[in-house]
């Protein structure tokens, strides 16, 4: 006897759905599993109110005759989608992937699914994007930093009036600003190159530098620069400020390696606006026979995974990046719970010191 179809154990499958677009339905699923179509919504919110063997029979059936929620359908019902739009200026850069980890995670559990964009350091690309997703109807916006257009920010307030979560992550303002109807998860960059330079001045430079990003809309590149130039000039210290070229970060901080002994060679220390371009800058030296840190002392940003494992290992600051995906992702989700706003979260840094660092010792007698 030959076995029984496909068609014949899922009659579904061998006839039109009841809808135009031919696709089964919440009540193809209900029939064949043999459940009311409220055990099978059910088994999609909130599956542990049922028992196991229903839960296995549902799932087996969804697999077997390919449905997917009709997610529109529920976003008619309750004016909201089950989405959580989330705007960071780089998809590709490995500070902005743990916080997006760990804000995918914090949402998993939820039913709620993350929408990502990247608006590529553009504040005008962001504007256009932010009129896109809230076209959407998103249960809650995240986005990146504190500084944006006038009209994408009266966006973010109008979504924030209309009940809609919005939280902006990555900085946290040095002073209160007009715009706190929107929560903040974040760390003080400013204050981060205050951290910076204390951390050379106290081993000992005297003289040094602060290699800026090419990118000149990273605003937070730059707070960190005038936090470490502050900070060094309040110590009494010389200070110089060199910008990175466009292009690889590697190859960048070779290059301005090259330029900062030439140009400057009283420059013992110098702190970098990420790692990429620390790990550059000594690569290079080390190429070159220039002694890390006894001739210059490399500091970077970020504490990627590549700074422990260089030699000398590079020093670093450590960022909070994937606590501020988790924090973010448990803030949307308590504000949406219940309607009051949550606080903000102000995180730190912490200094990584390595073997890039070194005290300096008689320094001033270092010939370039």
């Amino acid at each position: 006897m030959l076995p029984p179809s496909t068609a014949a154990q899922h009659p579904v499958a061998a006839k039109k759905t009841r809808r135009g677009h031919g696709r089964p339905t919440l009540y193809d699923v209900a029939e064949v599993a043999g459940v009311t179509q409220i055990t099978v919504s059910r088994f999609f919110r909130s599956p542990e109110l049922l028992a196991p063997e229903t839960v296995q029979r549902v799932r087996q059936t969804v697999e077997s005759v390919g449905y997917v929620p009709n997610l529109q359908a529920g976003q008619l019902a309750s004016g909201r989608s089950r989405v959580v739009a989330t705007l960071i200026p780089n998809v590709g850069h490995s500070v902005f992937a743990k916080t997006v980890q760990g804000l995918a995670e914090g949402l998993r559990v939820s039913g709620y699914e993350m929408l990502l964009t990247s608006k590529g350091y553009q504040p005008q690309r962001e504007e256009r994007q932010l009129r896109e997703v809230l076209g959407w109807s998103p249960a809650a916006i995240v986005v990146t930093g504190l500084h944006r257009t006038a009209a994408a920010q009266q966006l973010l307030l109008d979504a924030r009036g209309a009940g809609t979560p919005v939280v902006e992550i990555w900085d946290y303002p040095t002073r209160k600003t007009k715009h706190r109807e929107l929560v903040q998860i974040g760390f003080n960059h400013r204050a981060a190159g205050q951290l910076m330079a204390a951390h050379l001045i106290d081993t000992g430079h005297q003289h040094v530098a602060y290699v800026d990003s090419g990118v000149t809309e990273d605003v937070r590149v730059h707070l960190r620069r005038d936090g470490f130039i502050g900070q060094a000039r309040k110590c009494g210290v010389q200070a110089v400020v060199l910008t990175a070229p466009p292009g690889d970060a590697l190859d960048g901080g070779g290059i301005i390696l090259k330029h900062l002994l030439d140009l400057h060679p009283r420059i013992t220390a110098a702190a970098f606006a990420n790692d990429h371009l620390a790990t550059g800058a000594l690569l290079q030296a080390r190429a070159h026979g220039i002694a890390i840190p006894e001739r210059l002392a490399l500091l970077g940003f970020g504490d990627f995974p590549i700074s422990r494992h260089l030699h000398p290992g590079l020093s670093t600051v450590h960022t909070p990046t994937a606590e501020i995906g988790r924090i973010a992702a448990a803030t949307v989700l308590e504000w949406m719970s219940r309607p009051v706003q949550p606080a903000n979260a102000a995180l730190d840094c912490t200094l990584i010191v390595r073997g890039s660092t070194k005290p300096a010792l008689q320094r001033e007698n270092a010939k370039p």
